[in-house]
């Protein structure tokens, strides 16, 4: 088990984010001892890394680590069309390599010495180096929506906002090796997130969803309703209105367009389900995250 392990707080924190796509080839540059924690997570394909004398596959729905402290590099180029997000973040506090899990209770006292102290309480956290993510619609999500920020990253708000996505990603990571393997009724909501995900310019038919998926309707509903906290059709929403977010930051498109883009029939319907989704109206958006 090759494990990167954290005394917080402080906890690790983001730097910057990015997303690439590698052509058929392409392989990963090299880099000595960055002084940056790089996370790599594939969304397509395959990226074929080295750090020190160790080698990673690393395939869809799959992360990994890269220390600041080594020499990282790709072994050989794509093979296939590869996408992926890079996450740089650091520790300001104490970390190390670590090859076992640490034990899931304190010392005996420990528990009652800290009850009376007045200052934090350290702990440690464990992530993997490398690992197939249990939840890879939820990672997916988080890391698009810290990337659409990046735009406006000026902001302290929007930079608060990142640094509680990257925890959030943090705990993904972290319960990827710290949880069973991902349960059938798991399986079943992140196929379905990734059908609505490819989907949700066109509409979207729940028998259709339930016949790709081979999987009742009802059954589907559950599954999502259990892991994501939603609907199918909640599911999809929201995930048009993320999708119409970047367009209001990274486009000048009128609001017609940006319905028209991300799934809505009527911009009047898109205008209100946004509204009631993030508080403000899609201009007032647009206005307050560009402003300087």
């Amino acid at each position: 088990m090759n494990l990167l392990q954290f005394t917080v707080p402080p906890f690790p924190h983001y730097i910057l984010a990015g997303f690439e796509t590698n052509g058929i080839g392409t392989k990963h540059v090299a880099r000595h001892h960055v002084g940056v924690f790089d996370l790599l997570y594939v969304t397509e394909g395959c990226l074929y890394m080295g750090e020190g004398d160790r080698t990673y596959e690393v395939g869809e729905g799959c992360a990994l680590t890269l220390r600041p402290d080594q020499y990282h590099y790709g072994t050989k180029g794509c093979r296939q069309r590869t996408s992926y997000y890079w996450v740089h973040f650091q520790a300001s506090g104490p970390w190390s390599p670590a090859d076992a899990a640490l034990p899931l209770t304190r010392p005996d006292g420990d528990e009652d010495k800290a009850v009376w102290s007045l200052n934090a309480r350290p702990f440690q956290i464990q992530l993997p180096q490398f690992a197939r993510l249990l939840q890879p619609a939820s990672m997916d999500a988080l890391l698009r929506q810290l990337v659409h920020l990046q735009a406006s990253a000026h902001l302290s708000s929007v930079r608060w906002r990142q640094e509680t996505l990257f925890q959030e990603m943090l705990q993904l990571l972290s319960a990827s090796f710290t949880s069973p393997a991902a349960s059938p009724r798991i399986a079943c909501a992140e196929q379905a997130a990734a059908y609505l995900r490819k989907h949700y310019k066109e509409e979207v038919n729940m028998q259709e969803l339930g016949d790709s998926l081979n999987f009742h309707p009802v059954y589907i509903a559950r599954c999502m309703q259990s892991e994501f906290g939603c609907s199918p059709v909640e599911y999809l929403l929201r995930y048009r209105i993320e999708q119409a977010k970047l367009l209001l930051l990274q486009t000048d498109y009128p609001m017609t367009r940006i319905a028209e883009e991300v799934g809505f029939n009527q911009a009047s319907y898109f205008t209100s389900r946004f509204t009631k989704y993030e508080g403000i109206p899609p201009r007032k958006y647009r206005q307050r995250f560009s402003q300087g």
